[in-house]
């Protein structure tokens, strides 16, 4: 039987153990400055008492299903069939591990091959991978993939409407590969013009990104864009913050873009409290061995029976550090296989039909916002837009708390984002928003802008 010491008698023994005079040694590595010191904690409770202490401080949360909520800026709450998250939820999903045995994983394989399929079909690409962490990391490897296959090229252009925090992640993957990144900001209709692109898409540019929708909720000219990075040699990469807008807007497949990339976290994956998200990533076949991350490809086996591998990669690929395709090679599968559950469901019409109600749940928020006056206005309102929209307010972080109060989540600051971005808030709007939902913001934005 164990005995317990006391807590000095205790330190005193590990102190031994592990060759140290006094605590002070042991930590001597750790600058004093970083150091927090003796914690005051509460007395040792025990779990009846340690449950009661989380049940209250689960009590002071909003539940979602208590506010409207309109926030987005690369996240967005959609509405998810319940069949997918019991599905999601079996046992043999949660413990699947990368299926490096195709023999004892086909099932995992074959859901990672639909959803490679679906992510074909709605971005019009001819070859897609087997998912990545996010939108940021999926835009990272496009502008990595293009400069693997323009080697010569140390630039890429990036449009000044691209999310934010995709650019950051951008920034810091390409400093190390020493490739200089050119910002084209957009115009007064909130997005980028294609002869100012044209002017810094020179033949020293790999990559031209845009995005459409982009960060104001703007949609761009797709193919002008398109069209000045293939006059220059580079490629063209479409990125995607809101999924559902390919079941109404045009991809970037359509109009000759090398890359369509993005988040597809509005296929069954909740907002949460920011993660986890799901990265897709489409290419053109004559890419496909410069294809970051995995690929699940359909065989047959030595009976003529279909089965499914992955393909045009070995598991060692994948730790080859310098000599990888990829170092962001994740295969997020159990996101993916939200996605595929949710888009399986839904079936082109449904996909469709959400971004319908989205898009029309937005302009007829638009309309209101419009109507509201001077103090509070839209930031682009002759842009084309999908279902979210840029509004101007001298104060917005003030605005959205006084609405909070009231379980109105209004929208997203821009000044989350730093000090270059106009002053205002991003409102999001989704199939999930009812009219009720719309008319309470909207008085609100009447009464207390």
């Amino acid at each position: 039987m164990h005995r317990y010491l006391a807590g000095e008698d205790d330190r005193r023994r590990m102190l031994v153990a592990v060759g140290c005079s006094s605590v002070e040694e042991l930590f001597k590595s750790v600058p004093a400055e970083v150091r927090c010191g003796e914690l005051a904690l509460p007395p040792a409770r025990s779990e009846e008492e340690v449950r009661r202490e989380f049940w209250a401080l689960a009590g002071r949360n909003i539940a979602p299903e208590c506010t409207a909520s309109f926030l987005g800026a690369g996240v967005y709450r959609h509405v998810t069939p319940a069949v997918a998250d019991a599905l999601l939820q079996r046992g043999e999903f949660f413990t699947a591990y990368t299926p490096y045995q195709p023999e004892v994983s086909q099932g995992t394989l074959q859901a990672i091959f639909e959803f490679q399929t679906f992510i074909c079909q709605l971005t019009g690409m001819e070859v897609a991978n087997a998912s990545l962490y996010d939108g940021a990391t999926a835009v990272v490897e496009a502008v990595l993939m293009a400069h693997r296959l323009v080697p010569n090229r140390p630039k890429v252009v990036v449009a000044g409407s691209l999310h934010p925090d995709y650019r950051a992640v951008l920034d810091t993957y390409c400093a190390p590969q020493s490739l200089t990144i050119v910002t084209v900001p957009a115009d007064p209709m909130g997005r980028v013009d294609a002869a100012t692109f044209a002017k810094a898409v020179g033949d020293d540019v790999c990559a031209a990104v845009v995005q459409s929708p982009n960060f104001f909720g703007v949609v761009e000219d797709l193919p002008a864009l398109a069209a000045v990075a293939k006059s220059a040699g580079a490629l063209a990469i479409h990125a995607v913050a809101e999924a559902t807008s390919l079941g109404i807007l045009a991809p970037g497949g359509v109009f000759g873009y090398d890359v369509v990339c993005g988040e597809a976290q509005a296929f069954g994956i909740p907002a949460a409290f920011g993660g986890p998200h799901l990265g897709f990533f489409a290419t053109r076949q004559a890419h496909m061995r410069q294809l970051p991350g995995r690929l699940v490809g359909e065989t047959v086996d030595s009976e003529g029976k279909r089965g499914y591998v992955l393909t045009l990669s070995t598991r060692e690929q994948h730790i080859r550090r310098a000599k990888a395709t990829s170092n962001i090679c994740t295969n997020h599968g159990l996101m993916a296989l939200a996605a595929t559950i949710v888009l399986s469901l839904l079936g082109k019409k449904g996909v469709r039909d959400v971004a319908l109600a989205s898009h029309a749940t937005a302009e007829y928020l638009k309309s209101g916002v419009g109507g509201l006056g001077p103090g509070v206005r839209l930031a682009f309102p002759g842009g084309p837009t999908y279902n979210e929209f840029l509004v101007l307010h001298d104060d917005p972080d003030g605005l959205l708390a006084r609405m909070k109060e009231e379980l109105i989540l209004g929208g997203v600051s821009t000044t989350r984002f730093g000090a270059g971005l106009t002053r205002g808030f991003l409102v999001a709007a989704t199939e999930h928003n009812t009219r009720q939902d719309c008319d309470r913001l909207l008085d609100a934005l009447r009464r207390l802008a």
